[in-house]
């Protein structure tokens, strides 16, 4: 008899290796480079959906399931983290990252999908498998079957304060934002319970895909036509927006490839409309772009330039980002210029434009829905960072503008701070040689725009990013 004849039977289940899921796996990788670098998920993971397509491992479906798991998990993850806190026998702080992704994948699969308990919890242990081992897997499966014993509105129950004990901190923990941040747009927004409750549910909900059609190189309606109704709706409030049913792929759109065509949300279409038909005295041939990267204010400000023989300046400090309005502004009607300047310390003359477009560098705290993500990145003292620039910039486009002329000032945040605050300090500053236009006839058709003169967007009254806009004319 040989030795291993002689030796007893190991008892128990023999081991089985783990079986990746493609669909998790993807998910997994989109978060740790969220977290790990600093990365945005709206540009990680296309790449990533593009080459699973290519190797085969995904069909539409795969990839809607697993860009769910990515914003989703995002979108809540203030909610997920009071949930898993409250499974956990340590601070989230001493859980390993990788670990908490795991986690939080679970928990939204559980708490905000209609995937079965048992398939959310037995996919995410094996994922936990492959990417963890499996001592912590063991962690992981006994950690969502505690979460599994309740649904979302149970869990709130016991790990949301209650309202009339601490108001933000509980609409923090429901809807998943910093509280700080609640407290900021509470302030911007004004009013009661209802309003801030509705502005953090739309923050959580997906924004739709909207188009803008190039002035001067192509149509809304050209757009509407190619895509067909089942496809495409016409835009809420701009003439040149178009809004894709869901699941709809710009890329594949020809007038988009063509760079006739491009994404962008209709707020910020809005902001740029309304610079250029602001009310002018005297002469309109200039116009200048003084924050213009990534581009789609710029390309849409060019079209309109052209369209009444206006030229526009288009200029961005970084070179890269410049790269990107001269690739958007490719193929304009009209002449344009594109440089790689600094707004603070411009090169044109004082009193050169009859325009002048400042969408200053912001916290972002209006485009939450689009990158849910960077509301756990930034903190109160990052507007410390940012006033100092938005002032300065305010400041050279007031410099850079003739008398009679007109400046936007614009920013994708509501806060106060970086709104108001910036304005009024500028106008105190120009003593009397500045004053503001009433914004709020430049945005015809849309409701809900406040006691002016500035304008300020909201995702959940409008559907738009959370733009801000004033028009200032320059009077001496």
């Amino acid at each position: 008899m040989n030795e291993q004849s002689r030796r007893p039977r190991q008892q128990g289940k023999p081991y089985r290796r783990p079986k990746k899921d493609p669909v998790r796996m993807l998910a997994f990788d989109a978060l740790r480079a969220v977290d790990e670098r600093d990365a945005y998920a709206n540009l990680v993971l296309p790449p990533l959906l593009r080459k699973a397509r290519e190797k085969g491992d995904f069909d539409g479906r795969d990839a809607a399931l697993a860009t769910e798991l990515v914003y989703g998990t995002l979108r809540r993850q203030g909610t997920y983290d009071a949930v898993i806190s409250a499974c956990v026998d340590r601070p989230l702080r001493e859980v390993d990252p990788p670990v908490l992704d795991v986690l939080s994948l679970g928990a939204h699969q559980l708490l905000g999908t209609r995937i079965p308990t048992h398939a959310a919890v037995s996919a995410s242990v094996e994922l936990a498998r492959v990417v963890l081992g499996d001592g912590r897997a063991k962690f992981v499966n006994a950690v969502l079957r505690k979460i599994a014993q309740h649904d979302l509105d149970g869990w709130l129950e016991l790990v949301a304060p209650p309202y009339d004990e601490d108001p933000e901190d509980h609409l923090a923990v429901v809807h998943s934002h910093p509280r700080w941040v609640v407290s900021a747009l509470w302030d911007s927004l004004g009013g009661g319970r209802a309003g801030i409750e509705d502005l953090l549910e739309a923050d959580n909900e997906r924004p739709e895909v909207t188009l803008v059609a190039r002035p001067g190189r192509s149509t809304a309606d050209e757009i509407l036509g190619a895509l067909g109704e089942e496809n495409a709706l016409p835009g809420r409030w701009s003439p040149y927006a178009v809004r894709l049913s869901e699941g709809g792929e710009p890329g594949a759109i020809d007038a988009v490839r063509e760079g006739r065509a491009g994404v962008q949300d209709e707020g910020s279409q809005l902001v740029a409309l309304a610079l250029a038909n602001a009310p002018l005295d005297g002469p309109d041939k200039a116009w200048l772009d003084g924050c213009a990267g990534p581009g789609g204010k710029a390309a849409m400000l060019a079209g309109l330039a052209a369209e009444r023989g206006a030229v526009l300046l288009a200029s961005e400090k970084q070179p890269h980002r410049a790269g990107l309005v001269a690739r958007a502004l490719a193929g304009n009607p009209g002449p344009y210029q594109v440089i790689a300047a600094d707004g603070t310390r411009p090169p044109w003359r004082p009193g050169t434009f009859d325009r002048v477009l400042m969408d200053v560098p912001c916290t972002g705290l209006g485009a939450l829905r689009r990158r849910p993500e960077a509301r756990w990145r930034r903190r109160p003292d990052d507007l410390d960072g940012f006033a100092p620039l938005q002032r300065g910039l305010l400041r050279t486009a007031l410099d850079s503008v003739r008398v009679g002329g007109v400046v936007g000032y614009a920013t994708c945040s509501p806060h106060l701070a970086e709104t108001r605050a910036v304005v009024d300090d500028m106008l105190k500053q120009h003593g009397g040689s500045a004053e503001l236009l009433d914004a709020r006839p430049l945005f015809p058709g849309v409701p809900a725009l406040g006691d002016g003169p500035d304008v300020q967007l909201w995702p959940h009254l409008h559907g738009t990013d959370a733009m801000y806009l004033a028009l200032i004319r320059r009077t001496a």
